[in-house]
């Protein structure tokens, strides 16, 4: 392929898609944009329309899409809107859910603060307490794997 003026070395693209050169390569990687042939001499020219299409990937990114999920969005024929707004439908219930898990969280928060602030002595630190506790009912059941994990109880001699 000759390049013509209007394409973009890949220091170029970069600039003008608002990106690190190392997203490029990424992208390239896993088959989100074509890695143009290298010519005999010189480097290789990117297609000025790639730009648009790493907007396109970013764009999905921002409003929660996985690479996956932006790499299906891609391939969708831009003539049926059923496929894409099934997938925009998911994306918003995953995102609810986020939403849903992270208020509980935030509830919880609020609760052991709370807590704190309430006058009057206090054997110990009733958060930290509270994270120790395997038992305890502050924490937010939520589907996140991230949030289930509990903090084991400090041992008895920790810190002495």
């Amino acid at each position: 392929m000759v390049g013509s003026m209007s394409d973009l070395t890949i220091g170029q693209l970069a600039r003008a898609a608002g990106v690190n050169v190392e997203t490029i390569r990424y992208y390239q990687r896993i088959g989100l944009i074509e890695e143009p042939p290298r010519p005999a001499q010189g480097y290789r020219r990117y297609p000025r329309a790639t730009v648009e299409r790493i907007h396109f990937i970013k764009r999905a990114q921002e409003l929660g899409f996985t690479l996956n999920e932006a790499a299906e969005l891609m391939r969708l024929d831009i003539m049926d809107c059923a496929p894409a707004r099934r997938l925009a439908e998911a994306k918003r219930r995953e995102i609810q859910q986020r939403i849903d898990d992270l208020s509980a969280i935030r509830d919880t928060l609020t609760r052991l603060v709370e807590r704190c602030r309430k006058p009057g002595p206090k054997p110990g630190c009733g958060i930290i307490e509270s994270l120790a506790d395997t038992r305890s009912d502050t924490g937010p059941a939520t589907g996140s794997p991230g949030n289930k994990a509990r903090v084991p109880a400090p041992s008895p001699k920790a810190g002495r």
